[in-house]
């Protein structure tokens, strides 16, 4: 998240990027923390954000965009919302193995989730600092995660940015769709890019995903996005 946080900073915006528990660290610290954690270290930084602005957006990739998409439910007064590859709905092999994970992870151990089709610009990919394995307990924490998410997309009014690209490996084009459907904001924008796999916040088309973010938050306190149309 470091581009797009550099890029908003250049502009004008405060951006704060949270380290969440076990992330940034090693897989074994990855283990060790809940969902809960994850929610609450960045409920926490949401809100002392909120005590130092008057206006204050949250936004979030991937399991990140589960969270915030969680935040933005519990806030009814939130300004803007911003989903950039949203982790939403779980394959049904990953739905499996967290439905089954006590039966084989201490068992299996780590298991190899690094793919070349995440972060399709070869550079960003070999500078990726992904641990490159998931736990049979991580994947259960974050279908738990994504599972509150998706209750939480009816509730929420904030105006909301979702943006996806269509060849992303991890979410289909399709479950962004559904997702931006179930969104109760009347306020929302669907963009859809052609460029770069699920990762594009550093990917190829990057500088596209920026700007749209942008210009959804326009110039920050006294101003409100647009309602747009899907595109």
């Amino acid at each position: 998240m470091a581009y797009l946080a550099r890029y908003l900073h250049e502009r004008g915006f405060d951006v704060r990027v949270p380290l969440l528990p076990g992330h940034g660290r090693n897989i074994s610290a990855m283990d060790a923390s809940s969902h809960i954690e994850w929610l609450d270290s960045a409920r926490a930084e949401l809100f002392a954000r909120r005590a130092r602005h008057r206006w204050t957006a949250v936004g979030g990739l991937s399991m990140g965009g589960s969270i915030a998409a969680i935040l933005a439910a519990e806030l009814r007064d939130l300004p803007s919302l911003v989903l950039i590859a949203p982790y939403l709905r779980m394959p049904k092999r990953l739905r499996w193995l967290s439905a089954t994970s006590g039966l084989w992870s201490d068992v299996v151990g780590p298991i190899h989730s690094r793919t070349t089709r995440s972060i399709l610009d070869p550079v960003e990919r070999e500078a990726n600092l992904a641990y490159g394995s998931v736990t049979g307990k991580s994947i259960h924490e974050l279908a738990l995660l994504v599972n509150k998410a998706r209750r939480a997309l009816p509730e929420i009014t904030a105006p909301t940015l979702l943006i996806q690209s269509e060849t992303d490996n991890r979410i289909s084009a399709q479950s962004a769709r559904q997702a931006f459907a179930e969104l109760r904001t009347e306020s929302k924008k669907l963009v859809l890019t052609h460029a770069g796999g699920h990762v594009i916040t550093v990917d190829y088309g990057r500088e596209r995903v920026f700007e749209e973010v942008r210009a959804w938050l326009g110039t920050g306190p006294g101003t409100s996005p647009q309602p747009g149309r899907p595109e």
